[in-house]
């Protein structure tokens, strides 16, 4: 149902949900993780940018540098800090998308921009199908799949974030009972749209739950959408390259590189962070290290899928780095939301992802990822990797220093009233700070006329210098950071 309104045709998308088809309350499995907060967002509280990249406390006499890689290299990157309109051979794009604080920063805002708007039903004769798009004859070949997790039909409601070739995509599931004998008593439907970006999907999570809501109760009418498309459809430049412009990267400057990721600031019920750090617990140190080395995490669960697209965003986020130039080599670290097996032909050539999925026949795709994640069971099969598998002192202390922040932040809301900062600008900021602190002391030591990193660099990194040994060789290798490592490697304890 639309509420009619003497306003320009196009605007009259905007929906008054009916009384009888308001969103149910949550179950008590997926209240805390998955409902909570999606009609709503938190204030833009954004990190600063302004990180203060002389932390470290080991300061070489020299001008960071790093070896083999410059803030104005000339290799081909893509994201926020790239060439907006760059593709390869197979058609994949950049990732557009910035920060509140980025979008602060330059006086630039993101504009709406979709470029699709479908419905996907299950048949029980045909399985899921497209049932209606605009416009027409946009690709959704896979959608049907990726708006639709294996497994669905044992939930009666989910979201599903996902990646389709160089868009992402939003769609809003839910199930309704019937009285048919062909569609076996329940009839299952997803609404969902596809966009250059990821960050403001959320604007339209009501919408597409409420959308889905009048599929399943008045099949075919479609107006709404239509109206909503015409609305908010994106203009594509000529060349039929499929790329929208989003913003100019010159506004950028040196401030925001590629490996730093657009934030979900908005995207995600309130709390998600938290849940991430209580889900994981000290295992999140073993995480950031994968994050860091860029390998590929591909992350089991049954539905519902939404609170696992999250977790998704949260990986991304322990790999932030702001230091300008650093890791334009290394390749970038994607999310790619909710996958299944007809993804397996992009996987197979991703060097570097994150990804969750509801099918356990990934796992033994094991040539496809090189970490494993179900439930809170972290592992490898790779024995180079075995070794970050376990956790030492300087993880432990930086998971208590994380925690001990978190508290002084709940604190200082609950007693001072304090709503400038949230737990998400926190998380953020924390694990940027360490990565800027391990970067700038190897560019500085790299640049210096002694280019031996010793354990009191280490140390200053706020790593182990025995234990952490393996996981700074290979920083090294992928970064391209030319230094040399003087540490005696025993038995870590």
């Amino acid at each position: 149902m639309v509420e009619q309104s003497d306003r320009a045709p196009l605007l009259d998308w905007e929906e008054v949900p009916p009384a009888e088809f308001a969103p149910t309350a949550p179950s008590p499995e997926t209240e805390d993780s998955v409902h909570s907060g999606l009609s709503s967002y938190p204030t833009e509280g954004g990190v600063r940018a302004d990180i203060n990249l002389n932390a470290s406390p080991v300061r070489p006499n020299s001008v960071p540098a790093v070896s083999g890689e410059s803030a104005h290299s000339p290799q081909k990157h893509s994201g926020p800090g790239g060439d907006a309109s760059a593709t390869d051979e197979e058609g994949d794009c950049a990732f557009h998308g910035l920060s509140v604080r980025d979008r602060r920063i330059t006086g630039w805002e993101e504009k709406d921009q979709i470029v699709a708007v479908f419905v996907v039903t299950f048949d029980t004769r045909s399985g899921n199908m497209i049932e209606w798009c605009l416009p027409q004859d946009v690709n959704l070949e896979g959608v049907e799949f990726k708006s639709m997790a294996s497994g669905s039909h044992r939930i009666s409601s989910d979201f599903i974030y996902f990646r389709k070739g160089c868009y992402f995509g939003l769609a809003c599931f839910a199930t309704w009972r019937v009285e048919s004998e062909l569609e076996r008593g329940a009839r299952m439907k997803s609404v969902g749209i596809l966009s250059p970006s990821y960050t403001l999907l959320y604007r339209y999570m009501h919408f597409l739950e409420n959308q889905v809501r009048h599929q399943l109760q008045c099949p075919g009418q479609y107006s709404p959408l239509e109206a909503f498309y015409e609305d908010k459809k994106a203009v594509l430049p000529p060349g039929g390259n499929g790329l929208v412009t989003d913003c100019p990267t010159s506004a950028l400057g040196p401030i925001v590189n590629r490996c730093m990721h657009p934030e979900m600031k908005i995207t995600h019920p309130a709390g998600c962070m938290s849940q991430f750090i209580r889900f994981f617990g000290e295992q999140i140190m073993v995480l950031w290290k994968f994050a860091l080395l860029r390998k590929r995490i591909l992350i089991f669960s049954p539905p519902p899928v939404g609170v696992v697209c999250y977790r998704v965003y949260c990986c991304c986020c322990l790999a932030n780095v702001s230091i300008p130039g650093m890791g334009i080599s290394v390749p970038e670290f994607r999310p790619f939301f909710y996958i299944n097996v007809a993804d397996i032909s992009a996987l197979e050539t991703e060097l570097s992802y994150v990804a969750c999925t509801t099918e356990k026949i990934f796992e033994e795709k094991k040539e496809l990822y090189d970490v494993y994640i179900d439930n809170q069971n972290v592992k490898t099969h790779r024995e180079s990797l075995q070794p970050l598998l376990r956790l030492n002192s300087a993880d432990r202390e930086k998971y208590r220093k994380l925690c001990e922040q978190r508290q002084m932040l709940l604190y200082s809301q609950e007693v001072d009233g304090d709503c400038t900062s949230n737990e998400e600008d926190l998380f953020i900021l924390f694990f940027m700070e360490q990565n800027n602190r391990i970067f700038q002391t190897l560019s500085e030591v790299a640049g210096s006329s002694d280019p031996t990193l010793t354990a009191e660099h280490v140390r200053a990194m706020g790593l182990d210098p025995q234990c952490d040994r393996g996981f700074l060789i290979d920083l090294l290798e992928i970064y391209g950071i030319d230094v040399m490592l003087v540490i005696d490697n025993p038995c870590c304890p």
